[in-house]
């Protein structure tokens, strides 16, 4: 089953979820804050994405540590604990399924990783 992480008052995340619900798929929600994405899930999740696609760069608490100029430098480890400590440091909503990983919600993206995934 699809695992689609969110937090509720995005309105992208709503309207990706309004997106799959219409299409008919059946996935399992998460909400970002009472369950962050952990290490573990992160590094795999890294492993089919750029890992600096997990980072919502457009966050008040990304902008707050100054990220933009620490990320660069900093090693993936620690890019990956960091990401793991707030669940708001999180690009989203995040969408994972078998062989991918989505995050934003960008329509024509998500239909064609879900049309591989009914294959």
């Amino acid at each position: 089953m699809l695992l689609f992480i969110e937090y509720p008052k995005c309105t992208t995340c709503q309207k990706a979820k309004k997106w799959l619900e219409a299409q008919g798929v059946e996935f399992q929600s998460r909400h970002i804050l009472e369950e962050n994405p952990t290490r573990e899930e992160l590094a795999a999740w890294a492993e089919r994405l750029p890992l600096k696609r997990l980072w919502n760069t457009s966050g008040q608490k990304y902008r707050q540590l100054g990220l933009s100029q620490k990320l660069p430098e900093m090693p993936k480890e620690e890019q990956l604990a960091l990401l793991a400590t707030d669940g708001m440091l999180v690009k989203r909503p995040v969408l994972v399924g078998e062989g991918f990983v989505l995050t934003g919600f960008k329509e024509g993206e998500w239909a064609a990783a879900l049309a591989g995934e009914a294959r």
